[in-house]
């Protein structure tokens, strides 16, 4: 951390903090010199910096997924269905209580098996009255999670699942 005065305008002991990241962090992020684009989020506690969601195209099928411990926000998830990526930002610093756990970098497929998770299973004596009970035609964990949202009788987290 360099701590220095702060310059210009600035009040009288005034100090502006400076944080130098390396290089093959930024490099794992996507950051170049043409993509440096990012964003900055302080919950009180943590720092995140992340990649701002480069997709705006309305071509794309993207969602915004928030997961919950009770009503603690522990991750937002942003889904493009189009392109097939996932990104994720937690909030909490408890693997248990992220979508991911450890894993800072979620592929598709990690987050088809997260909804999935959070799903009755598809092997379940009685699915297709259940899933007749919740007004789904088959097992699709998207169409159960805006039904259910994601709620299980194991555990108090739960998915809001936004437009």
């Amino acid at each position: 951390m360099n701590i220095s005065a702060a310059g210009g305008t600035a009040a009288k002991g005034s100090r502006t903090c400076k944080v130098t990241l390396p290089t093959t962090w930024l490099e794992a992020m996507g950051v170049s010199e043409s993509q440096r684009e990012l964003e900055l989020s302080f919950d009180g506690e943590q720092i995140t910096l992340s990649r701002p969601d480069a997709v705006s195209d309305a071509e794309h099928d993207v969602r915004t997924f928030r997961f919950y411990d009770g009503q603690r926000l522990c991750t937002t998830i942003r889904a493009d269905f189009t392109a097939k990526t996932v990104s994720a930002e937690n909030h909490v610093v408890d693997p248990v209580k992220t979508a991911f756990g450890n894993n800072p970098r979620p592929s598709w497929a990690d987050f088809q098996a997260f909804l999935e998770e959070r799903c009755i299973p598809r092997q379940r004596a009685g699915l297709r009255e259940y899933l007749e009970a919740i007004g789904v035609a088959e097992y699709d964990p998207l169409q159960i999670i805006q039904k259910t949202k994601g709620r299980m009788a194991e555990d108090q987290q739960w998915l809001e699942v936004l437009p």
